[in-house]
C-alpha cells in the first residue's frame, strides 16, 4: 500500500501543509526582484474603466455547470466568487517588465473578504471550499495569454474533465488551470515593449474577458487539439487524453511560423463516466 503524504493523513495535516506553503510564498515574494502589476489609483471613473484600444483576444463562458452530483448552490456561489475576483482584476495594465499575479490582485479567498463556498479540488477529490470556482477565471485568463506574446511564468494543471462537455462540443483548453491562494498561482510576464491590459467582467451568469494593448501585433495565435479521446486505465478510472498545441501565425500572410506543444493532457474524469460520449472512448 502506498504511504500517504503528510498532507493526506487528515484535514488537520492538510491545513498545516497549506499554511507552510503559503508562508514559503510570502517569503519568496518578499525577497523577489519581480515587479508585480497593480491596480492604479485614478483608473476608475465611476463604474467605468479606461480600456486600451486594441483587443488582442477575447473569450466568454457560462459559469454555471449542471449535472449529476453537482450542487447547484455551490455553482451559484462559484459565480459570485468569480464576480468578486473579476472586480479586483478588471482593467489592470501590465507594463513592460511587470509580472501579472492572480493572487497579488485577487487577495485571500476568505469569508471575511466576501468569498463563499464553491467546488475545490483537495487531494484529487471535489469538495466544498471557500473561494471555490476561481480556477474557471484563471483558466480564462490563461486562454487570453496563450493568444499573445506574453510569457507564462507560473502555470499549474488540474483535470480538465471536472464536468461533462457542453452539448455544443469540446472546446480545447476550456478548463484545467489550477489556482489556490497563494502558493498555487497563475503568473505571466510582459517581455514586450508595449503595455497589455486584462479586462474581466460578468453579465448575468456569463464570464467575459479581454486582453488589450496599444498597438496591433505582428503575430496572431490559435489553439488546436489533436488525438482527443477518453480511455479507461488500469486503476479503473477514465481519463481524457489529448495534445494541445499553440500555433503562431504571421498576421498578414497567415502562415504558421511556430508551433509548440502546450499540454500533453492526461486528466482523470471527475464526473459520472456514463456521461462520456461513446464515440470519444478509445482503447488506446
Amino acid at each position: 500500500m502506498k504511504k500517504k503524504l503528510f498532507c493526506e493523513i487528515c484535514p488537520l495535516t492538510y491545513a498545516i501543509s497549506v499554511q507552510k506553503e503559503r508562508w514559503k510564498r510570502y517569503v519568496r515574494d518578499a525577497f523577489s526582484c519581480e515587479r508585480f502589476a497593480r491596480m492604479k489609483d485614478g483608473r476608475r471613473s465611476g463604474s467605468s474603466i479606461e480600456r486600451l484600444p486594441v483587443v488582442v483576444f477575447s473569450h466568454s463562458n457560462y459559469m454555471i455547470k449542471r449535472g449529476p452530483d453537482i450542487d447547484p448552490q455551490l455553482q451559484l456561489n462559484k459565480a459570485d466568487n468569480i464576480r468578486l475576483a473579476c472586480s479586483k482584476i478588471d482593467g489592470v495594465v501590465v507594463q513592460p517588465g511587470e509580472t501579472f499575479s492572480f493572487w497579488h490582485l485577487v487577495g485571500e479567498t476568505s469569508r471575511r473578504n466576501g468569498f463563499a463556498e464553491g467546488r475545490v479540488l483537495v487531494n484529487g477529490k471535489l469538495v466544498a471550499g471557500v473561494g471555490g470556482g476561481l480556477c474557471n477565471l484563471a483558466n480564462t485568463l490563461h486562454l487570453l495569454v496563450m493568444h499573445s506574446p506574453l510569457t507564462i511564468t507560473e502555470l499549474h494543471h488540474h483535470s480538465d474533465a471536472l464536468s461533462p462537455d457542453p452539448k455544443e462540443g469540446r472546446v480545447p483548453y476550456s478548463a484545467g488551470t489550477s489556482v489556490n491562494y497563494n502558493y498555487i498561482d497563475y503568473r505571466f510576464r510582459n517581455d514586450t515593449k508595449q503595455p497589455f491590459q486584462v479586462c474581466t467582467w460578468c453579465e448575468g451568469d456569463d464570464l467575459h474577458a479581454e486582453l488589450r494593448t496599444t498597438e496591433e501585433l505582428p503575430m496572431t495565435y490559435r489553439i488546436t487539439e489533436e488525438d482527443h479521446r477518453f480511455r479507461r486505465e488500469d486503476d479503473g478510472h477514465y481519463y481524457r487524453c489529448s495534445r494541445i498545441y499553440r500555433e503562431t501565425l504571421d498576421s498578414i500572410t497567415r502562415e504558421i511560423v511556430h508551433r509548440e506543444l502546450m499540454w500533453d493532457n492526461h486528466s482523470r474524469v471527475m464526473y459520472d463516466a456514463a456521461l462520456i460520449p461513446q464515440e470519444w472512448i478509445s482503447e488506446r
